[in-house]
């Protein structure tokens, strides 16, 4: 009996087929557009931090909150380039869209007012006497958020970087 062969069965044998570059991790530009805004993002604070207070502060780069905000271009990266890859009517761009206002709006918003109240936590506990059990807690992280201005510089650092990124592909 003779055996009929479709292009449906081509496609599908081509896809399931391993290629020789198989054995090396496939280029995202997506997800390295995300992580590369993410690195640049978390150095540059470095900078901004010296401008703002003229001294060099190389834990900058482990904190968050600052000048830009990494949390902004991480997602604004991700979701441009996803819609620079796959267009903006895809599924992956529209959740891509959604999580990166999602984690902005917090950025400026939670994050930002949960700073500000551990910082008047902080001063509270400065001012109690030294036989109070709380006079001796280490103080709170009150670097947590970002002003609008961070979140707005962090969105436009990833939107810059993930053009780049498919720019030199």
């Amino acid at each position: 009996m003779d055996e009929v062969v479709t292009m449906a069965d081509v496609t599908a044998s081509t896809r399931s087929a391993p290629s020789s570059s198989s054995s090396t991790l496939p280029f995202n530009a997506p997800l390295l557009s995300a992580f590369l805004a993410f690195a640049i993002a978390q150095i540059l604070k470095i900078f901004t931090t010296w401008y703002k207070e003229k001294r060099w502060d190389s834990k900058r780069m482990l904190d968050s909150g600052g000048m830009p905000s990494s949390h902004s271009a991480t997602v604004s990266a991700l979701a441009l380039a996803i819609g620079l890859q796959e267009g903006a009517g895809s599924p992956a761009f529209a959740i891509a869209v959604v999580l990166s206002c999602i984690v902005m709006y917090d950025a400026s918003g939670v994050r930002l007012h949960a700073g500000r109240q551990a910082e008047l936590l902080n001063q509270i506990v400065c001012e109690l006497p030294p036989e109070h059990p709380l006079s001796t807690v280490r103080p709170l992280r009150d670097s947590l958020g970002h002003t609008p201005l961070q979140v707005v510089a962090g969105g436009l650092l990833g939107c810059i970087i993930a053009f780049l990124m498919r720019s030199s592909n």
